[in-house]
Formats: C-alpha cells, structure tokens, sequence
C-alpha cells in the first residue's frame, strides 16, 4: 500500500478524542473474535504499510506491535472501517494465543443464569 492510500484509509476514520477508535481483531480463516484493542493514527499506518499489526497501549502510552513479547503475532490480512468510521474490524492470521493471559481469545468469560462461566483455559 502506498503512503496515500494508506493516508486516504487514515483520513476516513473518525478517531475519538483522545485519537484513538477500537479495533476487533478476527482469526480470517474461521471468524473467531480474538480481542478488542485501540489504534491511533500510526498504529494504523504501520498496521497497513507493515502488515504486522500494532496497537496503541492505553496503559504504557505507546505503539504496540502485538507479538513482541510474547511472541504470539498478528498479520493483517484485511482490515475494514464501519459505516460511521468509529471501528476497526481487522482479519488477522493470528500466531499462538491472542490473549495476554494465553487464551486463545480474550472473550473467555461467558454470562450465564448462574454467573460468569470460563470457557477457554489457557494454551501456554
């Protein structure tokens, strides 16, 4: 992608105050919801022009490239803007467990009748 086009995908988001807008990343190939994070303008960019994705951590105040720690890396394999441009959706190829706490997915916590029920144990 070239630096305008990716410009061009960047000028159609509607970041929020603080510049940033969520992004739901899906596995591709079976539609599993992995996790929720946010992006800001550079996460974006580097997202598109490197096709690794990367993140704006709340908590550290800085771009992170998912996987670096862990190892447990996301490639971008499509990434689509809602109808307000207030949301991310990101198809991703995701390496190990998507979630910090070696889950596979960060929604491991179902609501039932009687409470909150884990449905995902950790991988690692």
């Amino acid at each position: 992608m070239t630096p305008d086009v990716i410009e061009s995908v960047v000028e159609a988001i509607s970041f929020d105050p603080a510049g940033l807008v969520p992004a739901i990343a899906q596995q591709h190939d079976t539609g599993e919801v992995l996790m929720l994070a946010w992006m800001n303008r550079d996460a974006v960019r580097q997202t598109l022009s490197t096709g690794c994705v990367t993140y704006w951590s709340r908590s550290r105040q800085g771009l992170w490239r998912k996987g670096d720690t862990s190892g447990h890396t996301q490639r971008l394999v499509a990434m689509r803007i809602d109808c307000d441009g207030d949301a991310l959706l990101l198809s991703v190829d995701q390496v190990g467990p998507a979630c910090h706490t070696d889950r596979p997915n960060c929604f491991f916590r179902l609501a039932t009748d009687k409470g909150l029920v884990v449905t995902a144990e950790p991988v690692a």
